[in-house]
């Protein structure tokens, strides 16, 4: 059956995060910072709702976009939170996670030999997304010295007559960077006067710790029109296991990916849209506090690594630092082998999520006090070995 496979997919590429995380499972006593996983459970409430939604025997499929009562509700969310007003009829499509929003919106705009701009170091799946649609994946690299945030300069050079879109996700993973205001308007006013789409990946939205909160790029002028946003209820309300996502922009495009949708998932899961509804309707105080407690993390992790001679940015946003290890003169791969085998701590190469990610690994705070102090005395042990 080898023979038989798509070509289109048997070259790609298993995921970086899956090969050590796979390692590190046949291995005793490991801790691991490198999953993406709140460690909050699921409000009780959000709970509660999808409980009795099963004792009520609302266990039907439901229309293909998702309930409407659901939409409704994202179209409120998105109103009050960023001024964008989605029609919940056709503007809005409720997806199994953020996940499946990026896979069909560009299944919905890409066609073969499309090129779509894809902002790293990115989540491991924006690439991969672009080449099962059948489009070409071209880097914008976003680098250090400028906080991970993308340049307009970098956007511009990498343009030709073939570009289709560009994709994007801020708050971002793996680095924890943010676009504020007037990082998104230059990016903006240049991306404006082009005839592309923009896909924004907002998962990590609510999880912002700046005094000027999340932007949306879809809330800047012109951009409203072109822009496909997709978030979900994963990483603000500790939902991942939930598989809820969403997706608001054109009515054209919306369309499109529920169609797209219909064949290949019918619906998501009708006991969380349940659980969605009541996320969004009481969930704000729950968001505020797990926020809150992860921008405890942030800081104290800032700190340690920091005292520990490692160098590390003022992460923003998500819940994932993005140190440089540079200074030890290993790859990012051949340093979190190390690590592995010699501390029994697991953290990310930070190639997986593009090839400017080298010098680097990806750390995620989602974790207990606890778990991330005795990860810290492991890391700690490590690099002093490394001096010696």
């Amino acid at each position: 059956m080898k023979n038989l496979i798509a070509k289109t997919i048997s070259e790609l590429p298993y995921s970086g995060i899956r090969k050590f995380f796979d390692i590190a499972s046949e291995m005793d006593d490991v801790v691991s910072l490198g999953v993406g996983e709140p460690d909050f459970f699921t409000p009780w409430n959000i709970r509660e709702e999808a409980i009795f939604s099963i004792e009520r025997r609302r266990t039907i499929y439901s229309a293909n976009a998702g309930m409407i009562e659901l939409r409704c509700e994202i179209g409120c969310y998105m109103k009050r939170k960023y001024g964008l007003s989605y029609e919940p009829s056709d503007q809005v499509l409720v997806t199994v996670g953020a996940s499946e929003g990026i896979d069909v919106a560009l299944r919905a705009l890409i066609n073969p030999g499309d090129e779509v701009l894809v902002v790293e170091p990115c989540f491991v799946s924006y690439k991969p997304c672009v080449q099962m649609a059948g489009g070409i994946p071209v880097s914008v690299p976003a680098y250090a010295e400028n906080d991970f945030k993308v340049k307009t300069e970098d956007i511009k050079t990498r343009i030709t007559n073939k570009t289709k879109a560009i994709l994007f996700g801020y708050p971002n993973n793996p680095t924890g960077a943010i676009l504020g205001s007037e990082e998104l308007k230059e990016i903006a006013n240049f991306l404006v006067t082009l005839d592309i789409a923009v896909i924004s990946d907002e998962i990590y939205s609510e999880l912002t710790y700046g005094e000027e909160g999340h932007i949306s790029i879809a809330s800047m002028p012109g951009m409203y029109e072109k822009t496909i946003v997709l978030n979900g209820f994963s990483k603000a309300f500790a939902m991942t296991g939930w598989r809820l996502g969403y997706a608001c922009g054109p009515k054209d495009v919306i369309a499109e990916m529920t169609k797209i949708h219909q064949y290949i998932i019918m619906c998501a899961p009708t006991t969380a849209q349940y659980g969605g509804i009541e996320a969004l309707r009481n969930g704000d105080a729950s968001v505020l506090a797990m926020r809150d407690e992860y921008n405890g993390r942030r800081r104290f992790m800032i700190k340690s690594l920091r005292e520990m001679g490692i160098e590390c940015f003022e992460a923003l946003g998500a819940f994932y630092l993005f140190p440089s290890i540079k200074k030890f003169g290993m790859s990012s791969e051949e340093f979190c082998s190390c690590l592995l085998s010699e501390q029994r701590l697991a953290v990310v190469p930070g190639t997986a999520f593009g090839p400017c990610g080298e010098g680097y690994v990806r750390c995620s705070y989602a974790y207990s006090v606890e778990d991330l102090k005795k990860a810290l005395e492991r890391l700690r042990d490590f690099i002093k070995k490394q001096d010696k």
